[in-house]
Protein backbone atom coordinates (compact mmCIF):
# COMPACT_ATOMS: atom_id res chain seq x y z
CA UNK A 1 0.00 0.00 0.00
CA UNK A 2 1.42 3.60 -0.68
CA UNK A 3 1.00 6.36 1.37
CA UNK A 4 -1.87 8.42 2.21
CA UNK A 5 -3.08 11.46 -0.16
CA UNK A 6 -1.73 14.61 1.72
CA UNK A 7 -4.55 17.28 2.30
CA UNK A 8 -3.84 20.75 0.51
CA UNK A 9 -0.75 22.25 0.97
CA UNK A 10 -0.70 25.14 3.56
CA UNK A 11 1.06 28.27 3.75
CA UNK A 12 3.37 29.79 1.32
CA UNK A 13 7.21 29.07 0.30
CA UNK A 14 7.66 32.62 -0.83
CA UNK A 15 5.73 35.76 -1.69
CA UNK A 16 5.68 34.86 -5.17
CA UNK A 17 3.62 32.40 -4.34
CA UNK A 18 1.54 34.25 -2.49
CA UNK A 19 1.24 36.47 -4.91
CA UNK A 20 0.24 33.95 -7.94
CA UNK A 21 -2.24 32.12 -5.53
CA UNK A 22 -4.15 35.71 -5.01
CA UNK A 23 -4.16 35.90 -9.01
CA UNK A 24 -5.77 33.37 -9.42
CA UNK A 25 -8.93 33.76 -7.19
CA UNK A 26 -9.35 37.67 -7.64
CA UNK A 27 -8.32 37.80 -11.26
CA UNK A 28 -11.64 35.39 -11.88
CA UNK A 29 -13.26 38.11 -10.76
CA UNK A 30 -11.86 40.54 -13.75
CA UNK A 31 -11.20 38.08 -16.67
CA UNK A 32 -12.71 34.85 -15.75
CA UNK A 33 -11.19 31.11 -15.70
CA UNK A 34 -8.34 33.14 -17.99
CA UNK A 35 -6.33 33.84 -14.62
CA UNK A 36 -6.44 30.72 -13.21
CA UNK A 37 -5.67 28.71 -16.03
CA UNK A 38 -2.46 31.39 -16.45
CA UNK A 39 -1.58 30.71 -12.73
CA UNK A 40 -1.42 27.10 -13.50
CA UNK A 41 0.32 27.20 -16.75
CA UNK A 42 3.06 29.99 -14.72
CA UNK A 43 3.99 28.25 -11.65
CA UNK A 44 1.28 25.05 -11.54
CA UNK A 45 4.38 22.86 -12.02
CA UNK A 46 6.90 24.46 -9.65
CA UNK A 47 4.78 24.96 -6.31
CA UNK A 48 2.02 22.39 -4.94
CA UNK A 49 0.75 25.17 -3.47
CA UNK A 50 -0.14 27.50 -6.56
CA UNK A 51 -1.47 24.57 -8.05
CA UNK A 52 -4.02 23.67 -5.70
CA UNK A 53 -5.17 27.39 -5.47
CA UNK A 54 -5.14 27.66 -9.55
CA UNK A 55 -7.14 24.28 -9.98
CA UNK A 56 -9.80 25.16 -7.03
CA UNK A 57 -9.88 28.85 -8.56
CA UNK A 58 -9.86 27.20 -12.08
CA UNK A 59 -12.75 24.98 -11.80
CA UNK A 60 -15.22 26.98 -9.91
CA UNK A 61 -14.63 30.06 -12.89
CA UNK A 62 -15.06 27.31 -15.57
CA UNK A 63 -18.44 25.87 -13.66
CA UNK A 64 -19.56 29.55 -13.42
CA UNK A 65 -18.52 31.24 -16.64
CA UNK A 66 -20.62 28.43 -18.20
CA UNK A 67 -23.46 29.31 -16.18
CA UNK A 68 -23.44 32.80 -16.85
CA UNK A 69 -23.47 32.56 -20.10
CA UNK A 70 -26.26 30.04 -20.39
CA UNK A 71 -28.06 32.86 -18.08
CA UNK A 72 -27.40 35.12 -20.55
CA UNK A 73 -28.86 33.11 -23.37
CA UNK A 74 -32.37 32.45 -21.15
CA UNK A 75 -32.28 35.97 -20.61
CA UNK A 76 -32.04 36.86 -23.77
CA UNK A 77 -34.45 34.28 -25.26
CA UNK A 78 -37.46 35.32 -22.48
CA UNK A 79 -37.03 38.91 -23.73
CA UNK A 80 -35.51 40.20 -20.97
CA UNK A 81 -38.03 38.94 -18.64
CA UNK A 82 -35.30 37.05 -17.18
CA UNK A 83 -32.47 39.89 -17.06
CA UNK A 84 -31.77 39.18 -13.49
CA UNK A 85 -30.09 35.70 -14.27
CA UNK A 86 -26.56 36.85 -15.26
CA UNK A 87 -26.55 39.12 -12.51
CA UNK A 88 -27.09 36.43 -10.34
CA UNK A 89 -24.23 34.29 -11.61
CA UNK A 90 -21.91 37.00 -11.79
CA UNK A 91 -22.56 37.95 -8.47
CA UNK A 92 -21.55 34.24 -7.40
CA UNK A 93 -18.59 34.69 -8.99
CA UNK A 94 -17.47 38.01 -7.15
CA UNK A 95 -18.49 36.43 -3.76
CA UNK A 96 -16.82 33.31 -3.61
CA UNK A 97 -13.93 34.52 -5.33
CA UNK A 98 -13.34 37.39 -2.96
CA UNK A 99 -13.88 34.66 0.02
CA UNK A 100 -11.34 32.22 -1.48
CA UNK A 101 -8.97 35.70 -2.03
CA UNK A 102 -9.27 36.21 1.88
CA UNK A 103 -8.31 32.62 2.52
CA UNK A 104 -5.91 32.59 0.64
CA UNK A 105 -4.16 35.43 2.19
CA UNK A 106 -4.51 33.48 5.59
CA UNK A 107 -2.56 30.61 3.33
CA UNK A 108 -4.92 28.30 3.35
CA UNK A 109 -6.95 26.47 0.69
CA UNK A 110 -10.36 27.66 -0.34
CA UNK A 111 -12.64 24.66 -1.59
CA UNK A 112 -15.48 26.42 -3.77
CA UNK A 113 -18.63 25.37 -2.94
CA UNK A 114 -21.03 24.36 -6.36
CA UNK A 115 -18.24 23.83 -8.93
CA UNK A 116 -17.54 20.96 -11.30
CA UNK A 117 -14.52 19.60 -10.54
CA UNK A 118 -13.15 19.44 -14.08
CA UNK A 119 -9.33 19.59 -13.24
CA UNK A 120 -7.77 17.13 -10.89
Amino acid sequence: MGAPYPGPPTGYANSDEKTWALIAHFGGIVVGFIAGLIALLAKGNESPTVRAHAVEALNFQITWSAATLLASILAVCSFGLLFFLPLITWAILVIFGILAGVKANEGQVYRYPLSIRLIK
